[in-house]
Protein backbone atom coordinates (compact mmCIF):
# COMPACT_ATOMS: atom_id res chain seq x y z
CA UNK A 1 0.00 0.00 0.00
CA UNK A 2 1.81 3.25 -1.15
CA UNK A 3 2.27 6.33 1.37
CA UNK A 4 -0.43 8.93 2.08
CA UNK A 5 1.20 12.01 0.30
CA UNK A 6 0.95 15.08 2.71
CA UNK A 7 2.23 18.74 1.27
CA UNK A 8 3.46 21.14 4.28
CA UNK A 9 3.32 24.61 3.66
CA UNK A 10 4.89 26.35 6.17
CA UNK A 11 7.36 29.23 6.11
CA UNK A 12 9.85 28.19 9.57
CA UNK A 13 12.41 25.57 8.06
CA UNK A 14 12.69 24.17 11.93
CA UNK A 15 8.95 23.44 11.80
CA UNK A 16 8.74 21.92 8.71
CA UNK A 17 11.95 20.14 9.07
CA UNK A 18 9.83 18.45 12.99
CA UNK A 19 6.74 17.37 10.70
CA UNK A 20 8.57 15.52 8.47
CA UNK A 21 10.48 13.93 10.62
CA UNK A 22 7.53 13.03 12.66
CA UNK A 23 4.87 11.85 9.75
CA UNK A 24 7.55 10.33 8.02
CA UNK A 25 8.39 7.77 10.84
CA UNK A 26 4.22 7.83 11.00
CA UNK A 27 4.71 6.41 7.30
CA UNK A 28 3.69 9.44 5.22
CA UNK A 29 5.39 10.82 2.29
CA UNK A 30 6.21 14.54 2.71
CA UNK A 31 6.82 17.32 0.05
CA UNK A 32 7.75 20.47 1.57
CA UNK A 33 6.68 24.32 0.50
CA UNK A 34 8.14 27.39 2.42
CA UNK A 35 5.48 29.92 0.60
CA UNK A 36 1.84 29.68 -0.45
CA UNK A 37 2.96 30.09 -4.26
CA UNK A 38 5.70 27.18 -3.85
CA UNK A 39 2.52 25.58 -2.34
CA UNK A 40 0.00 26.01 -5.16
CA UNK A 41 2.29 25.38 -7.98
CA UNK A 42 3.54 22.36 -5.91
CA UNK A 43 0.04 20.89 -5.35
CA UNK A 44 -1.14 21.46 -8.84
CA UNK A 45 1.77 19.82 -10.18
CA UNK A 46 2.21 16.64 -7.94
CA UNK A 47 -1.28 16.40 -6.12
CA UNK A 48 -1.14 15.25 -2.70
CA UNK A 49 -3.19 13.17 -0.73
CA UNK A 50 -3.81 16.16 1.86
CA UNK A 51 -2.60 19.47 2.46
CA UNK A 52 -1.48 21.15 5.79
CA UNK A 53 -1.55 24.63 5.37
CA UNK A 54 -0.25 27.49 8.03
CA UNK A 55 -2.24 30.10 7.87
CA UNK A 56 0.88 32.71 8.59
CA UNK A 57 2.57 33.05 5.39
CA UNK A 58 5.27 35.54 3.46
CA UNK A 59 3.45 36.62 0.37
CA UNK A 60 0.35 35.24 0.03
CA UNK A 61 -1.56 34.25 3.20
CA UNK A 62 -2.57 31.08 4.21
CA UNK A 63 -6.77 32.05 3.28
CA UNK A 64 -5.95 33.25 0.07
CA UNK A 65 -3.79 29.66 -0.27
CA UNK A 66 -6.40 28.10 0.75
CA UNK A 67 -9.06 29.89 -1.74
CA UNK A 68 -7.06 29.64 -4.76
CA UNK A 69 -6.34 26.12 -4.06
CA UNK A 70 -10.15 25.17 -3.73
CA UNK A 71 -11.16 27.53 -6.79
CA UNK A 72 -8.80 25.03 -9.07
CA UNK A 73 -10.39 21.70 -10.09
CA UNK A 74 -7.40 19.58 -9.40
CA UNK A 75 -6.97 20.92 -6.12
CA UNK A 76 -10.41 21.36 -5.16
CA UNK A 77 -11.62 18.26 -3.31
CA UNK A 78 -8.19 17.83 -1.65
CA UNK A 79 -8.42 17.01 2.06
CA UNK A 80 -6.56 20.34 3.60
CA UNK A 81 -6.25 21.10 7.20
CA UNK A 82 -5.02 24.53 8.37
CA UNK A 83 -2.54 25.40 11.10
CA UNK A 84 -3.23 28.85 12.58
CA UNK A 85 -0.80 30.16 15.80
CA UNK A 86 -4.05 31.51 17.22
CA UNK A 87 -6.82 29.51 18.25
CA UNK A 88 -9.29 32.44 17.14
CA UNK A 89 -12.49 31.45 16.77
CA UNK A 90 -12.89 34.05 13.80
CA UNK A 91 -9.31 32.66 12.05
CA UNK A 92 -11.03 28.88 12.15
CA UNK A 93 -14.32 30.19 10.84
CA UNK A 94 -12.86 32.18 8.46
CA UNK A 95 -10.51 28.94 7.22
CA UNK A 96 -13.54 26.22 7.22
CA UNK A 97 -15.76 28.57 5.48
CA UNK A 98 -13.22 28.93 2.55
CA UNK A 99 -13.25 25.17 2.46
CA UNK A 100 -10.43 23.42 4.63
CA UNK A 101 -11.62 20.35 6.10
CA UNK A 102 -10.10 20.65 9.52
CA UNK A 103 -7.52 22.75 11.87
CA UNK A 104 -4.94 22.37 14.32
CA UNK A 105 -4.01 24.98 16.59
CA UNK A 106 -0.08 25.86 17.41
CA UNK A 107 0.81 24.23 19.66
CA UNK A 108 0.36 21.09 18.51
CA UNK A 109 1.25 17.09 19.62
CA UNK A 110 2.70 14.86 16.70
CA UNK A 111 -0.02 12.14 18.11
CA UNK A 112 -3.14 15.04 17.26
CA UNK A 113 -1.36 16.12 13.98
CA UNK A 114 -1.40 12.23 13.31
CA UNK A 115 -4.89 11.88 14.06
CA UNK A 116 -6.12 14.65 12.15
CA UNK A 117 -4.35 13.91 8.66
CA UNK A 118 -5.31 10.19 9.15
CA UNK A 119 -9.35 11.33 9.79
CA UNK A 120 -9.38 13.56 6.87
CA UNK A 121 -7.84 10.96 4.16
CA UNK A 122 -10.67 8.68 5.71
CA UNK A 123 -13.21 11.45 4.47
CA UNK A 124 -11.77 10.88 0.73
CA UNK A 125 -13.84 11.66 -1.79
CA UNK A 126 -17.11 8.82 -2.94
CA UNK A 127 -16.23 6.06 -4.89
CA UNK A 128 -17.12 5.62 -8.31
CA UNK A 129 -18.04 1.67 -6.94
CA UNK A 130 -20.23 3.32 -4.02
CA UNK A 131 -23.18 0.87 -4.07
CA UNK A 132 -25.78 3.86 -4.79
CA UNK A 133 -28.32 3.95 -7.03
CA UNK A 134 -30.03 6.67 -7.41
CA UNK A 135 -29.62 10.57 -7.11
CA UNK A 136 -31.10 11.72 -3.90
CA UNK A 137 -33.12 14.71 -4.53
CA UNK A 138 -34.98 17.56 -2.34
CA UNK A 139 -36.98 19.63 -5.02
CA UNK A 140 -34.55 21.54 -6.65
CA UNK A 141 -31.51 19.83 -4.98
CA UNK A 142 -29.60 16.67 -6.91
CA UNK A 143 -27.20 14.37 -5.09
CA UNK A 144 -25.35 11.99 -7.26
CA UNK A 145 -23.14 10.10 -5.21
CA UNK A 146 -21.64 7.85 -7.81
CA UNK A 147 -20.20 11.02 -9.14
CA UNK A 148 -19.67 13.16 -6.23
CA UNK A 149 -21.36 16.27 -7.86
CA UNK A 150 -24.44 18.24 -6.51
CA UNK A 151 -26.04 20.68 -8.37
CA UNK A 152 -29.32 23.05 -7.30
CA UNK A 153 -31.62 24.22 -10.65
CA UNK A 154 -29.54 22.15 -12.54
CA UNK A 155 -26.33 24.34 -11.38
CA UNK A 156 -23.45 22.56 -9.99
CA UNK A 157 -21.97 23.08 -6.15
CA UNK A 158 -18.78 23.23 -6.03
CA UNK A 159 -18.85 21.85 -2.03
CA UNK A 160 -15.88 20.74 0.18
CA UNK A 161 -15.40 17.50 0.77
CA UNK A 162 -17.30 18.06 4.51
CA UNK A 163 -20.12 20.07 3.07
CA UNK A 164 -20.98 17.29 0.16
CA UNK A 165 -20.93 14.47 2.95
CA UNK A 166 -23.39 16.65 5.23
CA UNK A 167 -25.33 17.70 2.59
CA UNK A 168 -25.63 14.30 1.31
CA UNK A 169 -26.62 12.68 4.50
CA UNK A 170 -29.56 15.36 5.21
CA UNK A 171 -30.29 15.04 1.74
CA UNK A 172 -30.95 11.04 1.80
CA UNK A 173 -32.77 10.98 4.78
CA UNK A 174 -35.40 14.44 3.77
CA UNK A 175 -37.60 15.57 7.15
CA UNK A 176 -35.43 13.80 9.55
CA UNK A 177 -33.43 15.91 12.46
CA UNK A 178 -29.71 15.10 12.51
CA UNK A 179 -28.41 16.10 15.27
CA UNK A 180 -24.70 17.74 15.55
CA UNK A 181 -23.48 14.41 16.74
CA UNK A 182 -24.89 12.33 14.16
CA UNK A 183 -23.66 15.20 11.28
CA UNK A 184 -20.00 14.70 12.42
CA UNK A 185 -20.39 10.64 12.59
CA UNK A 186 -21.77 11.27 8.82
CA UNK A 187 -18.89 13.38 7.77
CA UNK A 188 -15.58 11.55 9.72
CA UNK A 189 -16.79 8.48 9.93
CA UNK A 190 -16.78 8.17 13.71
CA UNK A 191 -13.98 10.62 14.54
CA UNK A 192 -14.60 13.18 16.86
CA UNK A 193 -11.65 15.68 16.24
CA UNK A 194 -14.20 17.78 14.65
CA UNK A 195 -16.28 20.26 17.20
CA UNK A 196 -19.80 20.89 17.15
CA UNK A 197 -19.84 24.59 16.00
CA UNK A 198 -17.72 23.21 12.98
CA UNK A 199 -20.91 21.90 12.03
CA UNK A 200 -22.48 25.17 12.07
CA UNK A 201 -20.10 26.82 9.71
CA UNK A 202 -20.75 24.21 7.42
CA UNK A 203 -24.52 24.84 7.48
CA UNK A 204 -23.70 28.43 7.39
CA UNK A 205 -21.40 28.00 4.54
CA UNK A 206 -23.95 25.57 2.26
CA UNK A 207 -26.83 27.84 3.02
CA UNK A 208 -24.80 30.54 1.08
CA UNK A 209 -23.78 27.81 -1.40
CA UNK A 210 -27.74 27.07 -2.09
CA UNK A 211 -28.38 31.28 -2.58
CA UNK A 212 -31.87 31.67 -2.81
CA UNK A 213 -32.73 27.79 -1.61
CA UNK A 214 -30.82 27.95 1.68
CA UNK A 215 -33.85 27.73 3.79
CA UNK A 216 -33.88 24.00 2.46
CA UNK A 217 -31.79 23.41 5.13
CA UNK A 218 -33.88 23.85 8.72
CA UNK A 219 -32.44 24.88 12.34
CA UNK A 220 -34.53 22.73 14.80
CA UNK A 221 -33.48 24.27 17.95
CA UNK A 222 -31.96 22.60 20.74
CA UNK A 223 -31.47 19.60 18.48
CA UNK A 224 -29.88 20.25 15.01
CA UNK A 225 -30.49 20.08 11.51
CA UNK A 226 -32.30 18.55 8.83
CA UNK A 227 -33.90 19.31 5.34
CA UNK A 228 -36.64 19.33 3.55
CA UNK A 229 -38.90 21.27 0.37
CA UNK A 230 -41.88 22.24 2.53
CA UNK A 231 -41.99 24.41 5.64
CA UNK A 232 -41.00 27.32 7.87
CA UNK A 233 -37.98 29.59 7.14
CA UNK A 234 -34.89 28.59 8.31
CA UNK A 235 -33.90 30.50 11.70
CA UNK A 236 -30.72 30.65 13.75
Amino acid sequence: MSKPRVLVIEDEADIRELIRYNLEQEGFKVREAPTGEEGIVDARKKLPDVILLDLMLPGIQGLEVCRRLRSMNETRNTPLIMVTAKDDEADIVAGLEMGADDYLAKPFSTRELVARLRSVLRRGPASEAEPRDAVASVGPLEIDARRHEASIDGSALKLTLAEFKLLQALTDNPGRVFTRAQLIRNITGGDTHIVERNIDVHVRSLRKKLADHGHLIKTVRGVGYKIEEQGAETTG
